[in-house]
């Protein structure tokens, strides 16, 4: 891999399904201490390089049916950060891999992918507060 090569900078989150997701939100919350809201937590850290610059990981349960993960329907889906997504997709094209879909929002812009096997990736460059 040369210096130019993008590269994935961490894990921005971790997905999965559960067929009853209020009940396993509460199982998590009494057992393991996770406070989700709507399945939702964010573990709020600090770059040791950017000690200024927050960072946070996702924890999230989806509902069994969810479309969210693709079409393969796997149990789980991982967001890995990257610091440019244009670079990393201009790469990942270069490379022959197929960009699903790539969207914008106020917290960051994300891209989905597959890997060979078919699991939904979710690729996510945080916005710079």
């Amino acid at each position: 891999m040369s210096n130019n090569t993008e590269k994935i900078t961490g894990i921005g989150g971790i997905f999965f399904r559960a067929k009853d997701p209020d009940r396993m939100s509460a199982w998590y919350r009494e057992q393991l201490g996770i406070d989700s809201k709507d399945g939702h937590a964010d573990f709020i850290w600090r770059e040791h390089d950017q000690p200024d610059a927050p960072g946070r990981t996702t924890w999230s349960i989806f509902p069994a049916d969810t479309d969210y993960f693709g079409p393969s329907r796997p149990a789980f889906m991982i967001n890995y950060r990257v610091s440019n997504l244009d670079r990393m997709l201009a790469q990942l094209r270069r490379n022959g891999v197929v960009i699903e879909k790539v969207e914008d929002y106020d917290y960051g812009r994300f891209a989905w992918i597959a890997d060979p096997e078919g699991n939904r990736i979710e690729l996510w460059e945080p916005r710079n507060k």
